[in-house]
């Protein structure tokens, strides 16, 4: 008789140990969680998936901190962890980590990964994931800045609704569910470029990169929102505030901002970081519709995908945001939770 082996129920966890240390919360005066923070919403999140199923945990290494700290307390001994191992890869503190943990985790056969960041972190998982053409779900914890992605929850219950569904206690028609995002094609002379924002994409006057980290409202053209929610914080608050569009509804929103006086609509009140409300001169908005390319209207400047500058185009390139629906799946907490009240998945006989 032939025997099957048993392949560990595995979570794969991406923890970004500087998210949340750019300038935005420097002039914004905000909080910023600590590298033992950090690891300590780590430890708590794979307790708790432990206690739902969950035998094996793979990590994202990282010269931060995060390993250090989490390699000492495993030498202690803890019965209450999953086994824990660091993916084989040399980290290089950079958003390359991400991109190469998460092609890791998907070759290691995770059921789902759990993502520790900001929308930044997050965005380049999802990018990653649909390099690969991958339908793995992630799950979002919020150490970032703006974080209008990921949920600011407990990690213990993240923890325990990402075990249940990699211990296929829940199915994934009722653990998972689809998001939009917007795609952004620069074409020109030297080729076409592609990249994603799973929030915002914002055409910026700056023509350089720069530091990233986009925080000014004067240098902004024209946002692009896969959803905007009215009590988000960052880019994607001026489409709450203006029109609102829900993470599940069907659209996006695009806003274009007034470069003077005379093509201002209303001036728009809006927290764009942490403590910094700023007003934003709106000129016009319109809803995105899946599938139809708008195209933008500035001749040169720089792309912010998800609050951080990326992409610089000039004079001759053509820049398109088109409204992605149904692109990529994360765990649904708040239902998988539902669902275990439900079906009694934390009931047992008393001992």
């Amino acid at each position: 008789m032939s025997s099957v082996s048993h392949l560990p129920i595995t979570l794969g966890v991406v923890a970004n140990p500087v998210s949340a240390r750019d300038i935005r919360r420097v002039v914004a005066h905000a909080g910023n969680l600590q590298i033992t923070d950090r690891v300590n919403i780590v430890l708590r999140l794979l307790q708790a998936a432990r206690a739902a199923g969950v035998e094996r945990a793979l990590l994202m290494p990282d010269r931060g901190g995060i390993r250090a700290l989490l390699e000492r307390h495993l030498k202690r001994g803890d019965p209450s962890l999953p086994a824990i191992e660091f993916l084989g890869m040399e980290p290089e503190s950079t958003v390359e980590d991400t991109f190469a943990a998460t092609r890791l985790l998907q070759r290691a056969g995770v059921a789902a990964i759990v993502v520790l960041g900001g929308d930044g972190t997050h965005r380049a998982v999802v990018r990653e994931l649909m390099e690969g053409e991958s339908e793995l779900p992630i799950a979002g914890l919020s150490t970032g800045t703006n974080n209008a992605f990921p949920e600011m929850r407990e990690p213990t219950i993240t923890g325990l609704a990402a075990g249940l569904y990699a211990a296929g206690r829940i199915a994934p028609d009722e653990a998972l569910t689809t998001n939009k995002l917007i795609e952004v094609r620069i074409s020109g002379p030297g080729g076409t470029r592609r990249d994603v924002a799973i929030v915002d994409a914002v055409v910026t006057h700056d023509r350089s990169v720069g530091a990233r980290a986009l925080w000014k409202p004067q240098s902004i053209a024209a946002c692009y929102l896969a959803f905007a929610e009215a009590q988000a914080i960052g880019l994607s608050a001026i489409g709450g505030l203006l029109q609102p569009v829900g993470r599940r509804e069907r659209g996006g929103l695009a806003v274009q901002l007034a470069h003077d006086d005379a093509h201002a609509l209303l001036d728009l009140h809006v927290p764009i970081a942490p403590g910094l409300v700023r007003p934003v001169p709106v000129a016009a908005w319109q809803r995105m519709v899946a599938g139809e390319p708008l195209t933008v209207a500035a001749e040169a400047g720089t792309v912010a995908l998800d609050g951080e500058r990326e992409l610089a185009f000039e004079p001759g390139e053509r820049v398109t945001m088109t409204l992605r629906e149904d692109a990529f799946r994360t765990l649904d907490v708040t239902r998988c939770m539902a669902v275990a009240a439900r079906d009694g998945l934390f009931r047992f006989p008393h001992s």
